[in-house]
């Protein structure tokens, strides 16, 4: 008689056969690396004649937030965007845009320039310059086509400004010109929007507007960062907040960093302005956190 064989024998008394009964090792899954950050400096440091405007800057911007740039006038606000956009020459460190040098992804990248440095007397009508968003993918040497039309004729529409098209550019109204170059930074259909104080020298309700169509840009997965200067608005109107004065004061989550502590830390004590941003900070919270 045959003894029986043991759990997982072979017939020909070769190596022993897998137990289909015993459990399979489960495969390790490597976790995905975490996307680059849409902008990042380390290190930077920025001078205009041997003076320095931002000195030993080290600062990660996550993707996909709607963030307010602050700090007092010279404080090198706009010198940060700069920077970023190659505009400026740095004296030691770098900049990144996902995880990238900007010449490498500049047509991922749109500009709103304050208003005061364009030139308004230039002949050119509202969609030729919205048309000017769309030569990063075209190409300058080629004509913008029926899609590149298309593109801007819906984001004059997006700004309430399409039946503008036509008009040369020096009748605009100050909101009119923001919203042109809104328009612009739209039809470029961009990953990261950088804008240097959008608010400037507009009405309430153009602000109003402004204000709803960046956060459809953040819902939408972009990121945008603006130059903000009124504390009283900023709380409301964005959900990260850069607190600089030459130096990086602090970055974060509006209500971890826009704090009295930090924001008298970035403007010296400026207590009047600073006591009516913190109150408006500490409505928002206690609104948030209670129970509906």
């Amino acid at each position: 008689m045959t003894p029986p064989r043991p759990p997982g024998a072979s017939v020909g008394g070769g190596a022993p056969s897998p137990d289909a009964s015993a459990p399979t090792p489960a495969r390790t899954r490597e976790t995905p690396p975490a996307p680059p950050p849409a902008l990042e400096f380390h290190d930077l440091t920025v001078a205009y004649h041997t003076k320095p405007v931002l000195w030993d800057f080290d600062l990660a911007i996550p993707d996909g937030k709607l963030v307010a740039v602050v700090g007092p006038n010279g404080a090198g606000k706009s010198t940060l965007l700069k920077a970023a956009l190659d505009l400026v020459p740095l004296v030691s460190g770098f900049a990144r845009v996902f995880g990238r040098p900007y010449s490498e992804v500049r047509h991922r990248v749109a500009y709103v320039p304050q208003r005061e440095s364009v030139d308004w007397d230039f002949p050119a009508s509202v969609l030729d310059v919205v048309l000017m968003g769309r030569y990063g993918r075209v190409g300058w040497f080629r004509r913008p086509g029926r899609a590149d039309r298309a593109a801007a004729t819906d984001a004059l529409r997006e700004v309430g400004m399409l039946e503008l098209a036509d008009r040369q550019i020096s009748r605009l109204s100050g909101g009119q010109q923001q919203r042109t170059f809104l328009a612009r930074a739209l039809a470029q259909d961009a990953s990261l929007y950088l804008m240097d104080e959008p608010f400037a020298g507009v009405d309430a309700v153009t602000e109003r507007s402004i204000i709803a169509l960046l956060r459809r840009l953040r819902d939408g997965g972009k990121s945008v960062i603006c130059v903000h200067h009124d504390l009283q608005t900023a709380p409301d109107y964005f959900d990260w907040a850069v607190l600089v004065n030459m130096r990086l004061v602090g970055a974060g989550p509006m209500a971890e960093t826009f704090t009295h502590e930090k924001l008298q830390q970035t403007y010296g004590g400026r207590l009047g302005i600073l006591e009516a941003a913190a109150t408006r900070l500490l409505k928002n919270t206690e609104g948030a956190a209670r129970p509906r």
